[in-house]
């Protein structure tokens, strides 16, 4: 891990910009993380919009994790933001936008060609940032993981027994494949559906709420659309978070 700059917000939180390799992330850490107890980390997913576009909102969530006592972390994803251009994932990209357009039903081959690329390639970065992450001094487990796509939610879960509880957005577009791999999924599970959320098929977001295969888990749907995220459900999120990752 490089570290490229790193400066202090208003509020004491350190954000540290880095690169893994090719791929560029951010890292923010509360005060009580130069204490002698390493604090726990929440990596923070996003959309592929660049982490330029979603900074705002994610430093907001970083200020509210470190008020808890938690690191945050997060990666661009590939394709996305300063990251070389990925022509196939590009190409998915414009046919899910002429679906959308024509207002038929999104086929599977679109939502498999712009989804499991991303997770293959996603899911790795994510686990070689965790691995550089934890190595850091004032950062320990345990591991949340929290946001982003649905998608490469899951499959870091799967893959990586660090992730000890999740929070997932549902919204995002699920290949059917993903569904048996939910089924593998164990960790506690907070769910945040958007009752009206226009680029999300409601009963497959239930459906795949009910494949998850944790022995404790809650869905968290709310009136309106996929911007309409009340405040009060991150609070909850949060407040998720913090009591399976301190109690851990």
């Amino acid at each position: 891990m490089h570290v490229i700059s790193e400066k202090h917000l208003d509020d004491g939180l350190l954000e540290r910009e880095f690169t893994l390799g090719e791929v560029p992330g951010l890292l923010w850490t509360p005060p009580a993380a130069s204490a002698a107890a390493p604090v726990p980390l929440i990596l923070l997913g996003h959309p592929p919009l660049g982490l330029r576009a979603m900074y705002p909102r994610l430093v907001a969530r970083a200020r509210r994790a470190a008020a808890d006592g938690f690191a945050t972390a997060t990666v661009e994803l590939p394709g996305s933001g300063d990251r070389p251009a990925w022509p196939a994932l590009d190409e998915a990209r414009a046919g899910l936008r002429r679906a959308m357009r024509a207002g038929g039903p999104v086929g599977d081959e679109i939502v498999d060609a712009l989804v499991l690329p991303l997770v293959e390639r996603a899911v790795p970065e994510w686990r070689s940032a965790l691995d550089a992450l934890l190595a850091l001094p004032g950062i320990g487990g345990p591991v949340g993981y929290s946001g982003g796509l649905i998608s490469v939610g899951i499959g870091l879960a799967v893959a990586d027994p660090r992730i000890e509880a999740a929070v997932l957005f549902a919204g995002s577009l699920v290949p059917r494949v993903m569904f048996e791999e939910a089924r593998r999924v164990t960790v506690p599970l907070h769910v945040l559906l958007q009752w009206d959320d226009e680029g999300n098929e409601r009963q497959a977001a239930l459906d795949l709420f009910d494949a998850f295969g944790s022995g404790e888990k809650s869905l968290h749907a709310h009136l309106g659309g996929h911007t309409g995220v009340p405040e009060h459900a991150g609070d909850a999120a949060a407040r998720f978070l913090a009591r399976h990752l301190k109690a851990a």
